[in-house]
C-alpha cells in the first residue's frame, strides 16, 4: 500500500515541484500568497530602516553649544569658519550653534584668533576695545582719535560687564563732553548701560552697584549718579534719582534699612509674648536727607563789674601851631606901599602902630586819641546731619488667642484691651516713640486667615529625573521596538511559512491484516479497535499550512 500523498490541485494556486520528495525554500517562498510577500518585504524594509536609524543616532555623539544669542551676521561668519575647518555643526533657534562636545573650547580659541564673533557683548563679549587705537593713521584727525578712544573704552567696559555670570550681553554708551577752557562751567560726563540678562535671572543691588562704580571710575569726573543701568525688559535698575520720590538708590536703600531695623525690634520683642507667626508689623519711616549749614556770630561786652577792659589798640595825636612870624596889618593898597617919611611935630606924640601890633601872640593846638577795646565774639557753624528720622508710623496686627477647653475643642478669642495697651507701650519703648515729632503706633487684634494647602504627591511617572531618562531613551527604544515588530510580526511568520516541512517518518507497509485476537488469551472478550491511519497527522499539518500560510 503506497502512503505517499500529494496536495490537491484546488487547494494550492501554484504546483510545487518536489525535490527529493519536498519543495525547497525558494519554491515555497514563490508559492506564498501576494499578501504574505508584501508583509515580508515591508518587514525587511522596516528592519533595515531601524538599524540604519540606530546607527546614525549612535554615531552623532554629544553636541554642546559653541555660542548662543548670536546675531545673523556673526552666525553666518562662524558657520563659514566651521565649514572651512570641516567641523560638523548644528544651528538652532535663538542664534545657537552646536558642535561636538570634545571640540568646544578648541573651536572657541580658533575662532577668537580670527576675531569671531565680532559683535559687542554676548557670547564672549568681543566688542572692539582699545585695539582700535592700534589702527590709527598719521593723518587721523583729533576728533577721529577721540571717538576711537571713546569706542574702545565702551568696548572694554562691555567686555568686563559681560564676564559676569548672569549677564548675557552688555552695551555701554558714554557721553563725554569736550572740555573747553573758555567755559566757566564745564559739562559733566554721563553713561548708560544696557544689559541683556540670561533667562530668568536678575541682578541684585550689590551687582548693580558694582557695575555703576566700575563705569564711574573708568571715566574721569563721572559721578555714580550720572550712570543709568537698564535691562532688556525696560526695567530701570539704576538711575540718578527716583522720578516719584526724588531719592536715589542709596537713599531708598537706607530708608528700607531703617524700617527693617524697627521691624526687627518689634518682632524680637513681641513674638515671645504672642507666639510665633501670630504677629504682623509694618514700620514706615520719614527720613530727612536734606543737608543744612548755618553760621552765627555773637558779640558780648566784658562780663562783671570789676572786669578790666581789654585794649586792642590805642592811637594818640597832638599838634601845636604859633602865629609869631606871620604878617600883620590891615590888608589893602596902603599896606603894600612903602612907608612915608615922618612929618610929626616936635612936641606931638607919635600915633601907635596898631596894624603892626594887631596879630602879636595868636596860635592853636590839637590833641586826638583813639582807643579800640576787645569784645567777646563767638562764631558758630552748624551742619545738619543727613538721614535723620523725622517721623515713625507703626502698625501691628496680633492674631486672636487660641483657647482649648476641657473637651479638646479649640476656639479663638480676641486679645483684651488691657493687653493691647501693654503691647502698645512695649512697641513705643522699642521704637523710641516721640510725640514731639508726631510718631504714631496702632495695635489691633484680628484673626489670621490661613489657607489650607493639601500637599500633593508627585506621581512616579512625573518625577523630573524619570522624565529626563525617558526623553533620552525614547528615540533608541522606538527604533528597537520597530525592529522587533518587523522581525517577529512580519518577517518571522513569512519565513516560517516558506520553510520546508520535515520529511514523513518511514513506516512498514502492511500487506494483510490477520485477525488473531482469538489466539490471544482472553481475546474473545476484548473489543475490536480500528487501525489508525498512518499519515493522518501529516495530512492534517499540510492542510493547515495551505489554509493559513501566515
Amino acid at each position: 500500500m503506497d502512503n505517499a500523498l500529494s496536495a490537491p490541485a484546488a487547494a494550492a494556486p501554484v504546483m510545487l515541484t518536489p525535490i527529493d520528495g519536498q519543495p525547497n525554500f525558494v519554491q515555497r517562498l514563490n508559492g506564498l500568497p501576494l499578501r504574505s510577500k508584501v508583509t515580508m518585504g515591508a518587514g525587511l524594509l522596516a528592519l533595515a530602516g531601524a538599524v540604519l536609524a540606530i546607527t546614525l543616532w549612535s554615531s552623532q555623539g554629544d553636541y554642546r553649544p559653541l555660542y548662543s544669542g548670536l546675531a545673523d551676521k556673526d552666525g553666518g561668519e562662524i558657520i563659514g569658519a566651521l565649514s572651512a575647518l570641516q567641523v560638523p555643526y548644528k544651528h538652532e533657534a535663538g542664534g545657537t550653534i552646536l558642535v561636538p562636545a570634545g571640540q568646544v573650547y578648541e573651536l572657541r580659541m580658533k575662532l577668537a584668533a580670527q576675531g569671531l564673533p565680532k559683535s559687542g557683548g554676548g557670547a564672549g563679549g568681543n566688542a572692539p576695545g582699545f585695539e582700535l587705537m592700534d589702527k590709527s593713521s598719521i593723518g587721523q584727525t583729533q576728533f577721529a582719535e577721540r571717538m576711537n578712544f571713546q569706542r574702545g573704552l565702551q568696548g572694554e567696559l562691555a567686555r568686563t560687564i559681560t564676564s559676569m555670570p548672569d549677564v548675557a550681553d552688555a552695551r555701554v554708551h558714554l557721553a563725554i563732553p569736550q572740555q573747553n577752557g573758555f567755559f566757566r562751567e564745564q559739562q559733566k560726563p554721563s553713561a548708560s548701560v544696557f544689559l541683556t540678562m540670561r533667562g530668568g535671572r536678575t541682578l541684585d543691588r550689590n551687582q548693580i552697584a558694582s557695575i555703576v562704580h566700575l563705569v564711574s571710575n573708568a571715566v574721569p569726573e563721572l559721578h555714580p549718579k550720572a550712570v543709568s543701568v537698564s535691562d532688556q525688559t525696560g526695567t530701570l535698575s539704576q538711575s540718578g534719582a527716583d522720578p516719584v520720590t526724588g531719592l536715589d538708590t542709596q537713599q531708598l536703600q537706607y530708608k528700607q534699612q531703617v524700617e527693617a531695623g524697627y521691624n526687627k525690634r518689634i518682632f524680637e520683642l513681641l513674638e515671645p509674648v504672642v507666639g510665633r507667626d501670630n504677629l504682623r508689623a509694618t514700620v514706615t519711616a520719614d527720613v530727612d536727607f536734606s543737608q543744612t549749614e548755618a553760621t552765627a556770630e555773637e558779640y558780648r561786652p566784658n562780663q562783671g563789674a570789676n572786669a578790666q577792659a581789654a585794649v586792642r589798640s590805642s592811637q594818640s595825636n597832638e599838634s601845636n601851631n604859633a602865629n609869631a612870624g606871620l604878617p600883620t596889618g590891615v590888608p589893602g593898597a596902603a599896606t603894600n606901599q612903602p612907608p612915608v617919611p615922618a612929618t610929626a611935630p616936635v612936641n606931638g606924640a607919635s600915633a601907635p602902630l596898631q596894624a603892626a601890633q594887631g596879630g602879636a601872640g595868636n596860635g592853636n593846638s590839637r590833641r586826638e586819641q583813639v582807643t579800640n577795646y576787645e569784645l567777646d565774639k563767638t562764631v558758630r557753624v552748624t551742619r545738619g546731619s543727613v538721614g535723620n528720622v523725622k517721623r515713625l508710623n507703626a502698625a501691628i496686627v496680633v492674631n486672636h488667642r487660641t483657647i482649648t477647653d476641657a473637651k479638646g475643642k479649640t476656639t479663638q478669642q480676641p486679645v483684651s484691651a488691657d493687653e493691647i495697651t501693654r503691647l502698645t507701650d512695649l512697641v513705643k519703648e522699642a521704637m523710641g516713640f516721640s510725640a514731639e515729632r508726631g510718631d504714631s503706633v496702632k495695635v489691633i487684634s484680628a484673626p489670621f486667615v490661613v489657607d489650607k494647602v493639601e500637599p500633593t504627591d508627585v506621581p512616579m511617572w512625573k518625577q523630573p529625573w524619570l522624565l529626563d531618562i525617558a526623553r533620552s531613551a525614547i528615540v533608541p527604544l522606538a527604533f528597537v521596538a520597530i525592529a522587533l515588530i518587523a522581525v517577529f510580526g512580519m518577517i518571522r511568520p513569512a519565513i516560517k511559512a516558506a520553510a520546508p516541512l520535515p520529511p514523513p517518518e518511514k513506516t512498514e507497509t502492511v500487506d494483510e491484516v490477520v485477525d488473531d485476537t482469538e489466539l490471544l488469551p482472553g481475546g474473545n472478550g476484548m473489543p475490536k479497535l480500528e487501525a489508525p491511519l498512518h499519515n493522518e497527522k501529516l495530512d492534517r499539518a499540510r492542510s493547515l499550512a495551505r489554509d493559513n500560510p501566515v
